[in-house]
């Protein structure tokens, strides 16, 4: 990582726990959560969302799959904009279905709290066709009693593979930032005792396409949320955005 750029996060993370409001104006305290942006070429952050029993369909409030939102992404933009070339919307974010083809237009797709998640028949096929042309998923919010139902749900979409742990020297650890070690500390305690990070590949090859990635027993967006307040650490939080920064751009270019 370059000097420059190691500092550019760290004041901006800094400028976040101290000045929070200014951080977040133009996301997430203006943005209107109803409505998605219009396809335009500039990079979209697109959160998945899914129906459970807490908080049906498309209703923001209260549903696991829009935890952190709109305030996560918010501030997670401002930072990937400022540290790297990504010309991404920071008018607001998409928020889509599993079954909606809309999600073929976007490199990147997230998701969080895959405990509560269940696809439809159409959603498997839709998530599988999207995967296998090139998308990319990273689930996050994932604490530790959640994977069994996240793994069944991928199983659906892909019965033969397999899922395989990553350690720091795979390159989406190094795909813009150096990430010196996975040994994070959680948010929170109910999430487990420490992050792993578990893969998707493409014929079961770790060497090659990634589909997925899991931030299993971590929450990264949680650090992004609470930037703004400075609830958590700054070295914390600077770990946080750059993980969340190298897997976006690892799935924008790989």
């Amino acid at each position: 990582m370059k000097p420059g750029v190691r500092r550019a996060v760290a004041l901006l993370a800094a400028a976040a726990c101290v000045g929070g409001t200014a951080l977040a104006q133009r996301g997430s305290r203006s943005w209107s959560s109803s409505e998605n942006q219009p396809y335009d070429g500039r990079f979209v952050f697109v959160r998945m969302s899914y129906p459970t029993m807490i908080g049906m369909g498309f209703g923001r409030q209260g549903a696991p799959w829009a935890h952190d939102y709109p305030v996560g992404e918010a501030n997670f933009l401002r930072i990937l904009t400022a540290v790297s070339n990504v010309h991404a919307n920071l008018d607001g974010t998409n928020v889509l279905g599993f079954e909606d083809p809309e999600i073929f237009r976007f490199p990147v797709i997230y998701l969080v709290e895959p405990g509560y998640w269940e696809l439809s028949e159409t959603g498997v096929e839709t998530l599988r066709a999207y995967l296998q042309k090139g998308g990319f998923l990273i689930v996050d919010d994932f604490p530790y009693w959640a994977w069994p139902q996240f793994e069944l749900q991928m199983r659906r979409v892909f019965p033969d593979l397999q899922w395989f742990d990553l350690d720091v020297t795979h390159p989406i650890f190094h795909t813009f930032f150096d990430i010196e070690t996975l040994d994070i500390v959680p948010a929170y305690p109910a999430l487990g005792d420490r992050p792993i990070f578990r893969a998707l590949f493409a014929d079961n090859d770790p060497s090659g396409r990634m589909y997925v990635i899991a931030n299993y027993q971590n929450d990264l967006s949680e650090f992004w949320e609470f930037s703004e307040w400075g609830f958590y650490a700054i070295e914390a939080t600077n770990e946080a955005y750059k993980v969340g920064v190298n897997q976006f751009i690892y799935g924008l270019t790989r």
